[in-house]
């Protein structure tokens, strides 16, 4: 598998880190493509600088077309914006001098499906996506890869898993697939998860704020404690992991809360509610508050 040639169409920081790490893994990266000939000339120039470590150096080209970078490759990667992805893909798809049944084509969008690659897989290729659950910087020349154990998921045709598969694997990730009908869910637990944890912790430095402590310092104090819930997430899962006013049925204290955050910060009012109404359906999962509790904690989340 190693043999096949790769090329990357957009090279952003996916692009550019998978064409870097995957020459190191050992294939072969024969052609990039992007809007800007300079991206994909930067492209080329990280596998030029890793030298012997890459062995593709000698391979890779920058062309100033997708449908020619396509052309000389076995897999490719589709690494643009979202919204440009299908475009690209039916470019390359429409042009009859390539075979795209001898290809296999992913994208790295976390919310699109293999859907999207269609007019590739109407045309005989293999189409899947390929996920990495991690953030991207800039590519640096020396740096370590940032797809060293985290989970990617894949999704797509028998092929286009099998390969995928060993892609992820060559690059020291860990792989999961997911239905292609779901892709759209996984990517919103991610947004949850990932996006919605900062907005909540910017939600707790504020209030700390409030309180005379600083972001810094704020930071420093309650790092602690959101380490030991996603720890006690992890080892109890979630329903045995909450604690707090809500959990014991202590609604004196939640109307307190909601008391000053109303007076002082009254634009987190409603969120500290919906997250308070959800905090109750999972403390009811426990079956341990008495009906009295639930009712004026219910009245006082309204």
């Amino acid at each position: 598998m190693y043999n096949q040639k790769i090329a990357i169409i957009g090279c952003g920081r996916v692009g550019v880190a998978l064409a870097v790490f995957l020459s190191k893994a050992g294939y072969r990266v024969a052609g990039f493509a992007s809007r800007s000939r300079l991206s994909a000339q930067n492209a080329l120039k990280a596998i030029l600088s890793e030298g012997d470590c890459c062995k593709s150096s000698d391979l890779a080209k920058v062309f100033d077309s997708s449908v020619d970078a396509a052309s000389l490759c076995d897999i490719l990667f589709i690494t643009t914006p979202d919204n440009l992805i299908q475009s690209v893909c039916s470019d390359i798809s429409s042009n009859s001098s390539i075979d795209m049944a001898s290809k296999t084509i992913f994208h790295c969008s976390g919310a699109l499906s293999s859907c999207v690659l269609e007019s590739a897989a109407k045309k005989g290729a293999n189409t899947g996506s390929i996920h990495p659950l991690q953030s991207f910087a800039p590519y640096s020349e020396g740096e370590p890869s940032p797809f060293i154990g985290i989970n990617v998921s894949v999704e797509g045709n028998h092929t286009a898993l099998a390969v995928g598969k060993e892609l992820i694997h060559a690059l020291g990730a860990n792989h999961f697939t997911i239905p292609t009908k779901s892709k759209t869910l996984y990517h919103a637990a991610a947004v949850v998860a990932s996006n919605y944890l900062v907005t909540l912790e910017a939600f707790a430095l504020e209030l700390l704020n409030l309180a005379d402590i600083s972001q810094d310092k704020g930071y420093q104090i309650l790092e602690p404690l959101i380490q030991g819930t996603l720890s006690n997430i992890k080892t109890r899962g979630s329903v045995a992991a909450l604690t707090g006013p809500i959990a014991r049925g202590d609604f004196k204290i939640v109307e307190q809360h909601l008391k000053d955050i109303d007076e002082r910060l009254p634009d987190f009012s409603k969120l500290y509610r919906i997250m308070g109404q959800y905090t109750l359906k999972l403390t009811q999962k426990r079956g341990e508050l008495d009906e009295s509790s639930i009712c004026q904690l219910t009245e006082i989340l309204k």
